[in-house]
């Protein structure tokens, strides 16, 4: 069964500002690739996290069927939210260790209800490194 990856990115110009994200999919069976799928989106006031939160999203939304895959993203804030602080969150009603609400806890509650269904492995890679 081919390995399946989910590299994704997202920017934005000013922060906030216009903004846009994108995934690639690639599905490898060993070295070779054998099946590519690319998906972007934007929108006209956003900011860096959000679309980085939608990348991941819709990578996750774009399986029709619960699927084992990484998850690539450049995002600390990505990465640590759903693998490190989501738990909290969760327990505290959405709400930070300072009692404050989550911020794009929209899309956090969206991005947690997409990668139950699947087995997902986060992986963290600095950005624009090559």
């Amino acid at each position: 069964m081919p390995e399946l990856f989910a590299y994704t990115d997202g920017a934005c110009s000013g922060n906030p500002g216009p903004g846009g994200w994108g995934v690639l999919l690639i599905a490898r069976d060993g070295v070779e690739v054998v099946k590519t799928r690319e998906l972007s989106g934007g929108e006209a006031d956003t900011t860096n996290n959000r679309m980085e939160l939608l990348a991941a999203i819709s990578a996750l939304e774009t399986l029709r069927r619960a699927s084992a895959l990484t998850i690539v993203t450049d995002s600390a804030y990505v990465k640590n939210g759903v693998s490190q602080w989501i738990h909290g969150w969760k327990r505290n009603g959405w709400r930070t260790a300072d009692k404050k609400p989550v911020k794009n806890v929209d899309l956090w509650q969206r991005l947690d209800e997409a990668q139950a269904r699947h087995e997902v492995t986060w992986e963290w890679i600095k950005g624009h490194a090559g």
